[in-house]
């Protein structure tokens, strides 16, 4: 009988045609619900990167033939990858008895992104082959789109130069806020690079300005004497009044913690310097009166004494001997006599006398002529 009310109805003839009949109501009921065959999923949290598919049931029923329904609904949460899955199985019979199954799927993020490429987290360097910043890939389980955040920070100190450190840091960060900090640090070996130059300057030749020695690209910096005895006028040297010699200057840049080192050595001399040394700057006595007066004293060569000559001298009476002679002449000679030349004098006579003069290293020839000596 189908699920209702039927009514039955007897019905019974004799022979004589005589009839009697019967009604019975037959009352079916469905008081059953369908029921799930399969094991009926449970609640379960999942990571954004593996999410379950639904499972697939099916029902039977007492009276009649059932189907499943299922539904999704999504629910968001604060990210993208953060939601809830609410799972719901229905089956309804002909009788309108329903039964249901709902499964809560919670579906989170909680891992961070990694690194695709590959990254050197330690290097030694010397600072004139500092690695540029590599192009690094990474890649999140969950998000299409990671926030990457670059900074780099540095030890170097321009007022106490030594070895460094550059430590570069990559923050990385997916849409549901999960970090990961990747790191390489870079030991920098400082290097100083010494540009040297020689030259040679006079002591005429004014002042110099130190910084034409540098290259276009070098400022910052200040001249530092290294040898020799002279004070430096900020980037000014004057070779004017300092002794001949050697003298050192320095000059230290820094270029991303690369140190360059100009040093000058700079020769002062007077080659330069025109000296008084021609024949005509030669001025020989002409008069002396060694009487103690302090005037005309003493024979003198003069205008050569920065020359570097020998004075070489021999002098004669009128007579041509010989009365005095030095080759090693120093104007000190004020009318004294060799013992045997002139009796047992000690000044020589008035009179006139002849002297030759002979200038070693001067390329000059011997100068001769006669003077006058008054002793009286």
């Amino acid at each position: 009988f189908p699920i209702g009310d039927t009514t039955v109805t007897w019905t019974v003839t004799d022979t004589a045609g005589n009839t009697a009949t019967c009604t019975q109501i037959v009352t079916v009921e469905d008081n059953e619900a369908p029921v799930f065959v399969e094991k009926l999923p449970s609640d379960a949290t999942y990571e954004c990167s593996f999410v379950p598919d639904a499972t697939i049931l099916t029902a039977t029923d007492n009276c009649s033939d059932v189907e499943v329904v299922f539904k999704e609904v999504r629910t968001d949460g604060t990210c993208s990858s953060d939601y809830i899955l609410e799972r719901i199985w229905e089956v309804t019979d002909e009788n309108g008895l329903t039964t249901s199954h709902t499964q809560i799927i919670t579906i989170t993020d909680k891992t961070a992104p990694s690194l695709v490429s590959n990254l050197e987290t330690e290097l030694d360097v010397n600072c004139t082959e500092i690695p540029e910043v590599p192009t690094l890939e990474f890649e999140d389980n969950c998000s299409s789109n990671v926030t990457v955040i670059y900074n780099e920070t540095s030890t170097y100190d321009d007022n106490q130069i030594s070895n460094y450190e550059i430590v570069r840091t990559w923050t990385v960060i997916d849409e549901c806020t999960n970090e990961a900090v990747f790191v390489q640090k870079l030991n920098v070996q400082i290097d100083n690079e010494v540009v040297q130059i020689n030259d040679r300057v006079c002591t005429d030749n004014g002042t110099i300005n130190m910084d034409v020695y540098l290259n276009n690209n070098e400022s910052g910096s200040n001249w530092v004497l290294e040898s020799g005895n002279v004070t430096l006028e900020g980037n000014t040297f004057d070779p004017e009044n300092v002794e001949l010699g050697i003298y050192t200057f320095s000059y230290t840049t820094s270029s991303n913690g690369c140190l360059t080192t100009t040093e000058v050595i700079l020769e002062v001399h007077d080659e330069c310097v025109v000296l008084p040394c021609g024949r005509k700057d030669v001025i020989i006595s002409k008069v002396i009166t060694p009487n103690g007066d302090m005037q005309n004293e003493f024979f003198t060569v003069e205008g050569i004494e920065t020359c570097g000559f020998v004075v070489d001298i021999k002098i004669f009476n009128r007579w041509g001997a010989k009365i005095y002679e030095n080759s090693n002449y120093k104007n000190d000679w004020n009318g004294t006599a060799h013992s045997s030349s002139v009796g047992n004098a000690e000044k020589i006579p008035t009179g006139t006398y002849y002297y030759i003069i002979n200038l070693i290293n001067s390329g000059m020839k011997p100068f001769a002529k006669g003077f006058y000596v008054g002793t009286k």
